[in-house]
């Protein structure tokens, strides 16, 4: 959801990230099947759900480092500020894999991209006993062994492509997905929350044939429906949805895609990730962890769990963490077809342990250890991997 492309004032706005991790503990047994993961004061885990997120390659297909972009920076600027507390604090989350794209756009977007990108080869490079990125099919096989924090480069919007050259340009600086739009209208198409309704331009399909043949990933999490669905016509190959929800359990929000979207994921064989993005899960409370599993169930009945992920949309800590007069500035910034309420986040899926506690969900949800593995990461690491081949 972050958008930096606003302004970069709007960066200011995130409040710091806590970096203080707590180090992986022997986990003593509580009662039968249950354990503490990370010590004392953190929640019970069952056997079962610590042993899938653990043997799982765990992908967040939308999940920024930190939600304070000043923070971002200074780790991109003195690599060595993103210490060993820190990298631990990831580590311990489960999630093996981040997709910390963002909405860049502004007056040079081209410009803004070229920054962004290699501020993060730059922080990537910097930190290669810790980090390390995806770039290929083959680098998903080794991430769990390297004991390191994947990165899979990507943006929330495609403005920075002047021309197909330019989709050639940045798949060789690192990027491997790129939404088409952000919430509003582009040379592409339209986003989410744009007054019409409109489908994808000439310049679009061009752009599109170009992400095909380099093999960069194409996502349609914040376009405009006509958009979302021409993407699908027109590529050939999968289109991804890589963070949002079930449009008919969210009383039609805009943000939220509708049955015929989902549909096109699996005619696509493809995946949709779900976010725990409050008034994307429901725009009533009460709002929780079970509200948002039932936009799991959805999309599994409908299309197959095979066509499930997980796009969180946050940080590994959430926005309602901010203080109260940045969190007013951040919600000003977007339409209010929004639908904000008091809480962006949901309890349960705001924390930096949240796979597990969803995992525990999927759980009383009688998905298969097969399927489970699969929203995880399973299933867009499948999908990826296939375009990534090209």
């Amino acid at each position: 959801m972050a958008d930096p492309r606003l302004s970069i004032s709007r960066r200011t706005l995130f409040k710091q990230a806590t970096v203080a991790g707590l180090a992986t503990v022997a986990a003593p047994m509580l009662n039968i099947n249950r354990y503490r993961l990370f010590g004392q004061g953190t929640p019970e885990y069952s056997a079962r759900a610590i042993g899938l997120v653990q043997r799982s390659l765990v992908i967040d297909m939308l999940s920024p480092f930190t939600l304070n972009f000043p923070q971002q920076a200074k780790w991109e600027a003195s690599p060595e500020t993103f210490d060993d507390a820190t990298f631990q604090q990831f580590l311990d989350s489960g999630i093996n894999v981040f997709h910390p794209a963002v909405g860049l756009g502004g007056i040079s977007p081209f410009d803004t991209a070229l920054r962004w990108f290699a501020s993060w080869n730059s922080f990537i490079a910097g930190n290669d006993t810790r980090l390390m990125r995806v770039d290929s099919a083959a680098d998903f096989s080794r991430i769990k062994s390297a004991k390191k924090i994947a990165v899979i480069l990507g943006l929330q919007n495609a403005e920075h492509f002047r021309s197909p050259a330019d989709v050639n340009l940045f798949h060789a600086l690192g990027q491997r997905v790129s939404q088409l739009t952000y919430n509003s209208r582009n040379l592409i198409g339209n986003g989410s929350t744009e007054r019409r309704d409109e489908g994808i331009s000439d310049f679009g399909a061009a752009i599109i044939e170009r992400m095909n043949t380099v093999g960069m990933a194409i996502d349609v999490s914040h376009c405009g429906d006509r958009t979302t669905l021409d993407a699908f016509e027109l590529s050939k190959q999968p289109v991804l949805i890589t963070h949002s929800n079930v449009r008919a359990l969210a009383n039609g929000h805009p943000r939220d895609k509708a049955d015929e979207a989902i549909r096109a994921v699996k005619k696509s064989g493809s995946v949709m990730g779900i976010t725990g993005v409050r008034m994307f899960v429901s725009d009533r409370e009460p709002t929780t962890m079970e509200t948002a599993l039932d936009h799991f169930d959805y999309v599994a009945k409908l299309i197959g769990p095979e066509h499930l992920g997980v796009g969180s949309d946050i940080d590994l800590h959430g926005y309602d963490d901010m203080p109260p007069e940045l969190n007013k500035q951040l919600r000003a910034g977007y339409k209010g077809s929004y639908g904000f309420r008091e809480k962006i986040d949901i309890e349960g899926l705001d924390h930096p342990k949240r796979m597990f506690d969803l995992t525990e969900g999927l759980i009383r949800r009688k998905y298969s250890d097969a399927n489970i593995e699969g929203i995880l990461g399973g299933n867009f690491r499948r999908v990826l991997s296939g375009i990534w081949s090209v």
